[in-house]
């Protein structure tokens, strides 16, 4: 069925002059590749921001080995694994959903970007799950284990560790929470008629920054959770 059938038919973006005459706005909607190259440097800006967290983290582990590795043993590998998985299913069901909005399946494109946020969410909620069994551990930003020049204090690199792996999963975060909203929007000018399978740019854009999302965190689990597997007495088996 095409979308003119599911009643998603397209409605141009529509602008007034001051002499009240109306003209349709021949903008980034109309123009897919300009709208995909505008995107990709955004893209960039955000591969720069977290790769130069990631060299950040490279420098400290080479300085500080072993007390990366023994703060990365009582990191919840499960949870975090857990949350590698649902991350991966979500770039699958938002890469079917533009793949569907081209087919001109609005129906089922919809379905999948619902799909996706549901997902979002369990990521979230899972990741709460595990910030809020560290912070039980005492192991959190702003505690006294992770404020160095105290009884409590742990290692310095753990401190750099520990400091490293909650801004980079907060940021992280933060990124999941506006790709959420970001969808709820593409859902609203769907239904509005102003993404079709004809003007889909929109979507195509969402989709890519969702790809970005995911594979950060593919980078982020490893780097984080599994330099300390070889650990067996920490992690999932026997927590902090």
């Amino acid at each position: 069925m095409s979308h003119e059938e599911h009643g998603h038919e397209y409605v141009p973006e529509i602008a007034t002059a001051r002499d009240g005459k109306q003209y349709e706005v021949q903008g980034w909607q109309g123009d897919f590749f300009g709208g995909k190259l505008g995107f990709w440097l955004f893209m960039l800006t955000e591969v720069m921001m977290f790769g130069a967290m990631f060299m950040v983290l490279t420098y400290y582990f080479t300085l500080h080995h072993q007390d990366f590795i023994d703060a990365s043993s009582h990191l919840n590998r499960l949870l975090g694994g857990t949350n590698t998985v649902v991350l991966l299913i979500s770039a699958l069901t938002m890469g079917l959903g533009l793949l569907k909005m081209r087919a001109g399946d609005v129906k089922g494109a919809k379905l999948m970007i619902w799909a996706t946020i549901l997902l979002a969410l369990v990521f979230l909620s899972i990741k709460g799950v595990e910030w809020r069994e560290e912070y039980e551990h005492g192991v959190f930003l702003g505690l006294p284990a992770l404020q160095a020049g105290n009884d409590f204090s742990k290692p310095f690199g753990e401190i750099m560790f520990y400091g490293m792996y909650f801004t980079m999963t907060g940021l992280h975060g933060f990124h999941i929470i506006i790709g959420i909203g970001l969808m709820l929007w593409l859902l609203k000018r769907i239904n509005a008629g102003k993404v079709s399978t004809e003007h889909h740019i929109l979507h195509f854009n969402i989709a890519l920054y969702w790809d970005l999302v995911h594979l950060i965190w593919v980078f982020v689990f490893p780097y984080f959770y599994m330099i300390g597997a070889g650990d067996v007495t920490g992690g999932a088996i026997h927590g902090h």
